[in-house]
C-alpha cells in the first residue's frame, strides 16, 4: 500500500500494529490490550483525517496509484460480458479511450471511458489517459452505434485532460470535443456519466454530457487542474492547494452548484481501500440512474438533457 503525505500518521499506526502482532506471535507476552488500543487509535485517526479532507487532498486521492481505473470498473461491472470495440474508422485506435459493449445487472450498455496505465510502460501505452482527437471520434462512433440499436450509454471519466500535443491540434482536437458535446446533447438514448478519478477540462467534457452525471466522493471536476491554475495565476505550482480551494472542484462543491446530479460514497480512506464495496456501490448508482431514465420517451429524454445544461450558470444578483 502506498501512502500520501497526509496519510503518514495512519502508516505509523499500522506499522505499530503490525509490530505488536508480530511480538505477540513470536513470544509469550500478551499484547492483546496493546493491539486493541493501537487499533482503536488507528480507527479514530482515519475518521479524523478522511472526514476533514481539503480540496487538494481529494485531488491527491483521485490520483492515488492504487485507485481503481476505468478498466477495473468495467471488469467488475461487466465480468465476461465485456466486448471491447476499437478504432474511429478515420485515423487509428486511441489507447487512452476505451469503449465497448457490456452487461450490468442484465442490462446492456455501451461503455466509453478514459484509461490510465498502472506502470511506466502501460502509462506510455495509454498516453496517461489523455485522448487524441481519434479517441473522441471513436467514442462518438460507439455512442452513435448505441443510439442506432437503442442501447444506453455509460461513460467513465478519468483524465488529466485531452492530449495537448501539436499533432492532436493538427488533427482537430477542439473540433472533436465540440462535436462530441453537440452530439451527446441530442443523442436519443439515456446517457449516464460517472467521474471515477480526475475530471479535467475539455478532456472530461468530451464524454461528460449526460442525463445523469455522478461523481465519486474523492474525485474532482474542473475546467483546469490546480497545478495549472497555480502556474497561470502565481507563476508557480506552490499555490496548488490555494487554487484547489478556489476552483470549488470537489464532489460536494459540484453538487452544491448543481453541476452534477449525485455523489457516490467511497469506503473510508478512498476507493482503493475496499474495491469490492466500491464496485457494488457504483453499480447500484448506475442502475438507479438508468431505472429513472429508461421509461422516458426520446423527446422527453433529449428535452430534459438540453434544459439541464441550458440552466447551468444561471444566477440572480
Amino acid at each position: 500500500m502506498e501512502y500520501l503525505d497526509f496519510e503518514l500518521p495512519i502508516k505509523e499506526l499500522e506499522d505499530q500494529l503490525d509490530k505488536c502482532q508480530i511480538i505477540g506471535q513470536e513470544s509469550d507476552v500478551d499484547v492483546t490490550n496493546t493491539c486493541k488500543q493501537i487499533q482503536k487509535k488507528l480507527e479514530e485517526t482515519k475518521r479524523v483525517i478522511y472526514k476533514n479532507l481539503t480540496a487538494w487532498q481529494r485531488v491527491q486521492l483521485s490520483r492515488h496509484p492504487n485507485r481503481p481505473y476505468t478498466m477495473d470498473h468495467v471488469r467488475a461491472l461487466c465480468g465476461d460480458s465485456w466486448l471491447e470495440l476499437f478504432g474511429d474508422r478515420n485515423f487509428k485506435d486511441d489507447k487512452a479511450m476505451i469503449g465497448g459493449l457490456g452487461k450490468i445487472d442484465g442490462q446492456s450498455f455501451m461503455i466509453v471511458g478514459q484509461q490510465k496505465g498502472y506502470n511506466t510502460k502501460t502509462r506510455q501505452y495509454r498516453n496517461f489517459g489523455m485522448a487524441n482527437p481519434e479517441g473522441y471520434r471513436k467514442a462518438l462512433r460507439l455512442m452513435k452505434m448505441a443510439e442506432k440499436f437503442g442501447i444506453p450509454v455509460l461513460t467513465l471519466i478519468d483524465t488529466p485532460g485531452a492530449y495537448p500535443g501539436l499533432e492532436a491540434e493538427e488533427r482537430g482536437q477542439g473540433e472533436a470535443i465540440a462535436r462530441n458535446i453537440l452530439e451527446m446533447c441530442r443523442l436519443k438514448v439515456p446517457i449516464i456519466c460517472v467521474i471515477v478519478g480526475e475530471g479535467a477540462s475539455g478532456g472530461a467534457l468530451g464524454i461528460g454530457v449526460g442525463d445523469r452525471v455522478l461523481m465519486m466522493e474523492n474525485t474532482w471536476y474542473s475546467v483546469i487542474s490546480p497545478e495549472s491554475c497555480s502556474s497561470i495565476l502565481w507563476k508557480s505550482w506552490e499555490y496548488k492547494e490555494v487554487a484547489a480551494e478556489a476552483l470549488k472542484l470537489t464532489s460536494a462543491d459540484m453538487k452544491k452548484q448543481k453541476l452534477v446530479d449525485d455523489i457516490i460514497p467511497e469506503p473510508l480512506g478512498g476507493a482503493h481501500y475496499d474495491r469490492e464495496t466500491t464496485f457494488k456501490t457504483v453499480q447500484q448508482f448506475i442502475m438507479k440512474a438508468y431505472n429513472e431514465l429508461k421509461d422516458l420517451s426520446t423527446i422527453d429524454l433529449v428535452t430534459q438533457r438540453v434544459n439541464k445544461y441550458s440552466k447551468m450558470g444561471e444566477y440572480k444578483e
